[in-house]
């Protein structure tokens, strides 16, 4: 077994710093006035009388005896960060004319109670914070938005979905599937959950609720499955998709093509099912790298988005963004905005790599295919566009499964969701296996371009049986002359793996039922 606290430590601390967050942060923030707004340090009551630390940001001249009313955006912090969090954005807002209230979820910092993970609690504190804000500000009670970053969007979708009086959200970097998140393919994400729970200790008290969880989750206690699975879904929006859609508010949906701890494929999903105004967005980045410049009031594209998405949907301004194409992403590889009317028209091509022939691989030992390191390696390709790599001649063949497509006379605009269909065969009744798709270079040299694992139990030894696995969604280029390298191997350090000793997988593609992978392309 693996060291998760030690990692999670660690993680949380390069998180931390990634995103701004001080050890001062402890303190109780100064009260502060800007030229243009004001900025109070305020007591909310939250459900149950809790006590959550929050600032209210009003626009200048607000509260003068004049009568008049403000839009009102209410921000819950994210996971582990302080309640200044926002205070530059929130600045920004009450500058264009809107009363900001952030506040610092419950059990983090200096707000009361325990960590709820976005439970009950934490959705009744949302609207707990809206009626403080109705009663203590010259808020409008007709035009109610909320947002946030990570933790703080999951809780405003959550809301949305509870309270009718929100008629806008911007949830970037979030969930809608908690489950899908950080147990896709029924696979621990070790990483991302030991990131989240090691930062939870370090900045706030996890209840007894989130404890068991979270021990359960990292020491694969599968006897509990049906228990954490169930505690996942109450707390993702998509188990709410019908409450969301009766209560009608304007969903804008942003998040990075590499988020290793919510990866886009969820949010695409439950993108599509919304049914009032909606928007979605992707970009490179690792979790919430696209939306962290902001947070210091530099140019940002998402937070652009943000403020337009409410002046639109709170305001009444016709600034165009209904009119846009409600889809919009950015290629990992070129700097350039693409607009599609809906998701599904996002990989409307598809090309099919066969993957013929039968390939047996031992598990247990990593073949050094992998997907990177959490939040560092996706930000690298954001920064610099340089994702994890690795040669795929020297990939040792006991240890990984390779196939490769020809070489492409043209560049291969790969959009959306690459999905595998293969059959596997196994000498254990369970394992665990992770899918790579990299571009590779004539050299041999493969950059990754997606990932995902998949692990099962209960199959019989020796049997075949179908697996199915959608890779994370993605936006990449492969230049011409390159192809295309799906790799199969058992180890990953972003995962738990389910491997018993001595294992080996078989690959194979029966005919009739042969392996293949789906390949969506941009429709040129």
């Amino acid at each position: 077994m693996r060291a998760p606290l030690t990692l999670a430590v660690s993680a949380a601390l390069v998180a931390g710093t990634a995103l701004g967050l001080a050890p001062a942060a402890h303190a109780a923030p100064p009260a502060a006035t800007d030229a243009a707004n004001s900025v109070r340090f305020v007591d909310i009551a939250g459900d149950g009388g809790t006590v959550l630390k929050a600032n209210v940001v009003t626009p200048a001249g607000a509260g003068a005896g004049t009568g008049a009313r403000y839009p009102v955006i209410v921000l819950p912090t994210s996971w582990a960060m302080p309640q200044i969090e926002y205070l530059v954005q929130a600045k920004k807002l009450a500058d264009s004319g809107y009363v900001v209230v952030s506040y610092n979820s419950r059990g983090f910092w200096q707000s009361g109670g325990e960590i709820e993970t976005a439970g009950p609690k934490d959705v009744a504190d949302a609207s707990k914070v809206i009626d403080w804000a109705l009663a203590n500000t010259p808020a409008d009670p007709a035009k109610v938005g909320m947002a946030g970053v990570s933790y703080g969007a999951g809780i405003s979708l959550l809301a949305a979905a509870h309270d009718k009086r929100i008629k806008a959200v911007a949830a970037l970097s979030g969930w809608a599937d908690l489950i899908e998140s950080i147990y896709s393919g029924r696979t621990q994400h070790l990483q991302a959950a030991a990131l989240l729970g090691g930062a939870g200790y370090l900045t706030g008290r996890p209840g007894p609720e989130l404890k068991a969880i979270l021990g359960d989750f990292l020491s694969s206690n599968l006897a509990k499955e049906g228990e954490m699975i169930a505690w996942g879904e109450k707390r993702s929006p998509a188990a709410y998709l019908d409450r969301i859609n009766a209560n009608g508010a304007a969903i804008m949906l942003g998040n990075a093509w590499g988020d290793t701890i919510f990866p886009p494929n969820q949010y695409a999903s439950f993108y599509e099912k919304l049914q009032g105004p909606k928007r979605l967005e992707f970009r490179p980045g690792d979790h919430a790298t696209a939306e962290a410049t902001g947070l210091f009031g530099l140019p940002n594209d998402t937070w652009t988005s943000a403020h337009r998405w409410f002046d639109h949907h709170l305001k009444g301004v016709d600034n165009g963004i209904d009119r846009e194409q409600p889809v919009q992403l950015k290629s990992r590889s070129t700097g350039g905005y693409e607009g599609y009317p809906d998701w599904k028209s996002v990989g409307a091509n598809e090309r099919k790599i066969a993957l013929g022939g039968s390939q047996r691989i031992w598990a247990n030992i990593d073949s050094g295919a992998n997907g990177g390191v959490v939040l560092l390696s996706n930000l690298l390709d954001q920064l610099i566009k340089a994702p994890p790599v690795a040669s795929i001649p020297l990939l040792p063949r006991s240890f990984a499964g390779v196939w490769q497509s020809e070489r492409y006379d043209t560049p291969q605009r790969v959009r959306g969701t690459a999905k595998l269909h293969t059959t596997v065969t196994s000498t254990k009744e369970s394992g665990t296996l992770v899918a790579y798709l990299y571009d590779v270079g004539p050299l041999g040299l493969g950059k990754l371009v997606s990932n995902a694992p998949y692990t099962f139990h209960g199959k019989t030894p020796g049997t075949p049986f179908p697996v199915d696995l959608e890779l994370f969604s993605t936006a990449y280029d492969v230049p011409a002359g390159h192809r295309l390298a799906l790799v199969v191997d058992t180890v990953d350090p972003l995962y738990i793996e389910h491997n018993p000793t001595g294992a080996q997988l078989t690959f194979s593609s029966p005919a009739a039922d042969p392996s293949y992978l789906s390949v969506p392309l941009r429709a040129e």
